[in-house]
């Protein structure tokens, strides 16, 4: 088999294959046995009719459509390795050739027209400059982390006045949408002013005594009639407020390992302080991440754009509707795509020249830490990723979060005081701290599927995940100890998820 590649574009070859006699017979003969088990001719057992039978019955034509259209597939395998390119797209075939159905001889020709991966030249990445904010640890840091500690091991005390902001309500809920009750929960626990539940609902019930009630109009959040219009109905049944235990000795003892409120204080200044260098981490890297995008031009095929955009729009699980499927929304998406797929070439282009790989540990700590942000166990998340076929895509994931840590050490970084930062802690902790916050645009936020969360693949870029993973840099944990107070209003109520 001959085959060259003919260059279209950056990122589209057209491949010519010409497969001569000799190696087509084999497929000839296949087809002949395949054409055998469904003919039947009297005086012969399925399968041991003879060639020049099958050629008076079916026509020794149909014998060679069928050997093409079986063996297409393996000589495009074929030249494509033998080419060395990787394709992105669904191949167009067009064959321009073949063997006279009455001759012994003559050969296959097709072309093949595919969109590929873009070959890019990386320019000399180590030293790249950022500067990112400067990271100055003040008392009201340390004040906002050890009330944010005492919150966990306050109680709640009844009121007897209208509700404010900061409250503790038990309320009742119910949706109208023309007049019918499309859904409703009691006794939903909610903090006034949280911003948790339904848009409007804080305003709602700011004021609001115990068993008054009052109806305000809004967009549903969740449930089947998610996005529509509905009149809501909320009823306070209680006011709460939430008393923190008082900051002394007695206090760090009890939610924490220390014995003092100083020993306490400087721990949460030290996780604070680590916290910083994590925004700092993040934000270095962000930029780091824009001058690769910036230095180095990647050509993004059309194919991939538009797979995208119909994927997100029109396929399973898609956010399609008028309201959603606008001009605007969709430039966003296609914007999402492009820059996904150039951050994907790139870092894999990296990975591939600092030679990077991925460990078994790497990939189950990525699997751990990533878990929780779909409600999943480890286990039943490493479950659903093998069963989908999605491991190589997170492997690929982890190796470019790799690869950009790589160009990140290399990096010059400095605050907005002209002072180095240095990031090697960071740096060496990988991104596992850095999972769960940060820039991401808006369109990921939109999206729950974890193709869309998490990770990408260059093959099928997804407008909706971007590269931007990072943690919470605000929350702090003292090595302290959660209080069981039973009067605490449960966060993640099942019945508040619908609202």
């Amino acid at each position: 088999m001959k085959s060259a590649v003919e260059n279209l574009t950056p990122t589209r070859v057209k491949l010519n294959v010409e497969v001569p006699f000799e190696e087509l017979k084999p497929s000839i003969d296949e087809a002949y046995k395949t054409i055998a088990t469904q003919v039947q001719v009297p005086g012969f057992r399925k399968g041991k009719v003879p060639n020049r039978l099958i050629d008076q019955r079916v026509g020794r034509g149909y014998v060679l459509e069928t050997a093409v259209n079986d063996g297409l597939n393996g000589w495009y395998q074929a030249a494509i390795d033998e080419a060395g390119i990787r394709p992105l797209s669904r191949p167009e075939v067009e064959i321009t050739e073949v063997p006279d159905p009455s001759a012994t001889d003559g050969e296959l020709k097709f072309h093949v027209e595919v969109d590929v991966r873009p070959e890019i030249e990386l320019p000399d990445y180590s030293g790249i400059a950022v500067e990112v904010a400067a990271s100055e640890t003040a008392d009201a840091d340390i004040d906002k982390a050890l009330d944010e500690l005492r919150g966990r091991f306050g109680s709640l005390k009844t009121l007897d006045r209208p509700a404010a902001t900061g409250d503790f309500l038990s309320i009742d809920i119910s949706a109208k949408i023309d007049g019918e009750e499309v859904d409703s929960a009691s006794g939903l626990s909610y903090e006034v002013g949280a911003g948790t539940m339904l848009e409007g609902l804080d305003e709602a019930v700011a004021g609001l005594s115990v068993d008054e009630e009052t109806v305000f109009e809004t967009k549903l959040a969740g449930g089947d009639h998610a996005g529509e219009d509905a009149q809501v109905t909320v009823t306070v049944r209680s006011v709460k407020e939430r008393e923190l235990p008082e900051a002394n000795d007695d206090f760090a003892q009890l939610a924490s390992e220390f014995d003092t409120i100083t020993e306490l204080r400087a721990d949460l200044a030290k996780q604070v302080a680590d916290a910083k260098i994590v925004e700092q981490g993040v934000e270095a890297r962000d930029k780091v991440l824009d001058k690769l995008l910036d230095l180095i031009d990647v050509p993004v095929p059309e194919s991939v754009v538009s797979d995208q955009i119909e994927q997100h729009f029109n396929g399973e699980g898609g956010h399609g509707g008028e309201d959603h499927d606008t001009d605007e929304h969709r430039a966003e998406v296609k914007s999402n795509s492009e820059r996904a797929f150039r951050n994907e070439i790139i870092l894999d282009s990296i990975a591939e020249k600092e030679e990077i790989g991925v460990s078994q540990n790497e990939l189950i700590d990525y699997i751990v830490s990533s878990s929780g942000q779909y409600g999943m166990e480890p286990n039943q998340f490493a479950q659903m990723l093998d069963s989908t076929g999605q491991v190589p895509m997170i492997v690929s994931e982890v190796r470019r979060r790799k690869a950009l840590a790589a160009v990140l050490a290399l990096a010059t970084v400095t605050d907005t005081n002209g002072a180095a930062v240095d990031l090697s802690d960071f740096v060496s902790a990988g991104d596992d701290q850095a999972e769960t916050a940060g820039d991401d645009d808006a369109e990921t936020a939109e999206s729950a599927e974890l193709e869309s969360a998490g990770s990408t693949d260059a093959d099928s870029t997804d407008a909706d995940s971007t590269d931007a993973d990072s943690t919470d840099a605000d929350s702090t944990d003292a090595g302290s100890r959660d209080a069981d107070d039973a009067d605490a209003p449960a966060i993640d109520d099942p019945g508040a998820a619908r609202f």
